[in-house]
């Protein structure tokens, strides 16, 4: 980026020739398409040059029309003439996009594998590459603000938005984050990320998505905001502050974790954007302010730099509340000068434009897309495999490929991407399959179901009779938010939602089916959350999570089924046996037992726990250690443990460290992650994984959300080795 000298002479000399109004203006940004209205191409260019926006969206989200690679490009460089040449100032724009998995809402781009199945090849190296492959592709367009990384940690799975974080785990969630991060920052382009949503979404009442997150103190910090630590450390731009209330007060009204947790406390000092309509909702939702105008006013005072979709008539309230002076001028300007000197270091002063020739060259290449197909195969999940059905022979007479999600492009994507397949271009279930098999072999292909709705199960029946093998595919469509769009997803008491985790009834009928023929069958899961399915464990001999693996993730998942590659992936969520079982999640808090052990069904009891994913070859643990056996509490120790390929077949296993405290002065999780390592073995082949393990990963949280690395026994444990360590005061 650049950092030129005369940056801070630049941005302090725009601030003293702006306006009020021309100040408001840079604070504010608008869309292209329908929201809760419709705007034009027109109607945006209008208001760039009067009064003068900061933002604009065109493209890069659903609401939008424009998605052609040249299209948007032409667009992009279209506004910012708007900006440079017919302005006063000449301040160009900054063009912010959905990237949640990739730049997936213009076509032709790459569509990586959503964030939990990101998430499952815990592999850090991977995530730069995708963050790397995202900043060129948006880049290339003429955006140059990413929205994400996602720091949320999901803690509910019935929330429909799971898909898009990195699990259940803060280390795990975080972690991750940084890495994609560092990614887009290591890009040879100059693109912005913007990291959400802040301090904590994924726990909402009911699982509904936006509903308020009431917990402690402790629980907050301990199971969200950590999540967001790391990133802080990767020169990140923005952070995005969640839609729902925390205790009462709506993230987007909160000086307390806008200003004093973000910015005094975690040292943030770039800027704050508002989620879409998160300044509106405190009016019209939260109902904390009276009317729009002081719905602005609490968000900026509350530490929000820049309203996204405030438009004109978020520059007219802030003018309005300096001049009566319900608003001091310092806060707008502190506003205004992190926004120009984003632009500033990003490039935008010196060369707004794209080379609009060399879209194609960037986007949707066969390198990019061999990321994303690496991230898939990294990415499927052996959840059980009984007999050792799978691989399946690639030599076999006849294949069934059958259910709702085999084919279809768009469930494989997922939401936050363009949702018709005639808009992607991809290789899907079927197609992989298709690919992998012999020459000779024989694959048929029937819908037998709809994601909610029956289809002619009697043809995928009598087709399963005649195979060899049946793949089945189910699990959920593309979607976003609650579930919606409707126009997209159907009705709102249509599966998928909130209240139901299970398998709807049409895909539990193909399923039951196609096993009754006796024909060995393998399921794969192309889904957003965890679906409780205690049926498929018992009756199904092979299941594949492959949550949602991107475009091109079809090969992968056929790949897998195959033997072409050797699952690896890991989850990153625990899978419950049922909803009635929630929460289920493998860092809860323990808790007495006032008439016996024995008297509970058991406090975690997953169908498949946090961390689980089998591998066609066996890998054995031995040794764990500790370079010291006690540490200070600002110490750390290395933790080494030999890992073996006992099997007869190369792969990839992903070594996990859990630990626990023994004792603590306030209650902490029966176990967490603390550390995870990914390595690569030949048959026979064995390695030492090492694990610089601070002490400060044991932290205590206080119930006034402060933490203390207090001294005491804490419990490191790496399968089914444990060693101790002894945390000691200095």
């Amino acid at each position: 980026m650049n950092t030129d000298d005369d940056a801070d002479s630049r941005v302090d000399e725009l601030l003293a020739e702006m306006t009020l109004r021309e100040k408001a203006a840079q604070l504010a940004g608008t869309f292209v398409g329908e929201v809760d209205r419709t705007q034009t191409l027109d109607d945006v260019e209008e208001l760039v040059c009067d009064p003068g926006l900061g933002f604009a969206t065109p493209f890069g989200f659903g609401g939008s029309p424009h998605t052609g690679s040249r299209e948007v490009a032409d667009i992009a460089n279209r506004l910012q003439r708007a900006a440079v040449e017919e302005t006063r100032l000449g301040i160009p724009l900054l063009l912010p996009v959905d990237t949640i998995h990739g730049h997936a809402y213009v076509q032709e781009t790459t569509v990586f594998p959503h964030n939990l199945g990101l998430a499952a090849t815990r592999d850090r190296d991977l995530l730069e590459r995708v963050g790397r492959t995202t900043a060129r592709e948006v880049a290339a367009t003429g955006a140059r603000l990413a929205y994400g990384p996602t720091c949320d940690v999901a803690r509910d799975p019935r929330w429909g938005r799971t898909f898009e974080t990195f699990g259940e785990s803060p280390l795990l969630c975080g972690e991750l984050a940084a890495a994609k991060s560092r990614g887009v920052h290591d890009a040879d382009v100059d693109v912005a990320t913007m990291a959400k949503h802040f301090p904590a979404y994924g726990e909402p009442e009911r699982g509904e998505d936006t509903a308020p997150v009431d917990r402690s103190l402790s629980s907050l910090r301990r199971d969200f905001v950590r999540a967001f630590e790391p990133i802080l450390e990767t020169d990140l731009e923005g952070i995005m502050p969640s839609y729902n209330s925390i205790n009462g007060e709506p993230s987007h009204g909160s000086a307390y974790w806008l200003t004093d947790v973000l910015r005094d406390e975690l040292g943030f000092d770039g800027y704050v954007a508002s989620d879409w309509g998160g300044v509106r909702m405190l009016h019209e939702d939260h109902r904390v302010a009276d009317s729009m105008r002081e719905a602005v006013r609490q968000s900026m005072a509350a530490g929000v730099d820049v309203h996204s979709l405030g438009g004109a008539d978020h520059a007219d309230h802030v003018v309005d509340l300096v001049e009566s002076g319900d608003l001091p001028e310092s806060v707008v300007d502190d506003s205004v000068r992190r926004v120009l000197e984003l632009k500033e270091e990003l490039g935008l002063f010196e060369d707004p434009y794209v080379d609009v020739d060399a879209v194609e060259d960037v986007l949707g290449t066969d390198a990019n897309r061999e990321v994303a197909i690496e991230a898939a195969r990294e990415s499927v999940t052996l959840l059980q495999n009984d007999d050792d059905l799978l691989p399946l022979d690639p030599d076999v007479d006849e294949v069934l490929v059958t259910g709702p999600n085999a084919d279809a492009l768009s469930h494989q994507v997922g939401g936050w991407s363009v949702s018709e397949d005639d808009d992607l271009t991809g290789i899907s279930v079927r197609d992989g399959v298709e690919s992998v098999v012999g020459d000779d072999t024989r694959v048929t292909y029937e819908r037998g179901a709809g994601v909610d709705d029956p289809d002619d199960v009697e043809a995928a029946v009598a087709a399963a009779e005649s195979a060899d093998v049946a793949v089945v595919v189910l699990g959920e469509n593309w979607y976003i938010h609650e579930f919606g769009m409707q126009e997209i997803t159907g009705p709102t008491d249509r599966f998928p939602k909130r209240t139901q985790l299970s398998l709807p009834d049409a895909q539990r009928e193909l399923l039951e089916s196609v096993v009754a023929t006796d024909t060995p069958t393998a399921l794969v899961f192309v889904t957003g959350r965890p679906l409780a399915t205690p049926w498929a464990k018992e009756h199904v001999p092979a299941i594949l999570q492959a949550y949602y693996p991107g475009a091109d993730g079809g090969q992968a998942v056929a790949e897998a089924l195959f033997g072409e590659v050797n699952p690896s992936g890991k989850l990153p969520i625990s899978v419950p046996k049922s909803t009635g079982h929630l929460p289920v999640r493998h860092n809860h808090l323990p808790n007495p037992a006032p008439i016996g052990a024995d008297e509970h069904e058991p406090s975690y009891d997953p169908l498949w726990a946090f961390g689980h994913g089998l591998s066609y070859t066996d890998f054995e643990y031995r040794d764990l250690s500790l370079s010291a056996e006690s540490a200070a509490p600002d110490g750390s120790v290395t933790v080494a443990v030999e890992v073996a390929n006992v099997g007869d077949r190369a792969g990839d296993e992903v070594v996990q460290l859990f630990g626990r405290r023994e004792y603590s002065s306030t209650v902490t999780p029966v176990r967490e992650l603390v550390g995870f390592e990914r390595v690569s073995l030949e048959a026979g082949e064995a390695t030492t994984v090492e694990f610089d393990l601070s002490a400060s990963a044991f932290a205590v949280f206080q119930p006034d959300g402060s933490r203390v690395v207090e001294p005491g026994t804490v419990t490191v444990a790496c399968e089914s080795l444990d060693v101790s360590l002894d945390v000691v005061s200095e």
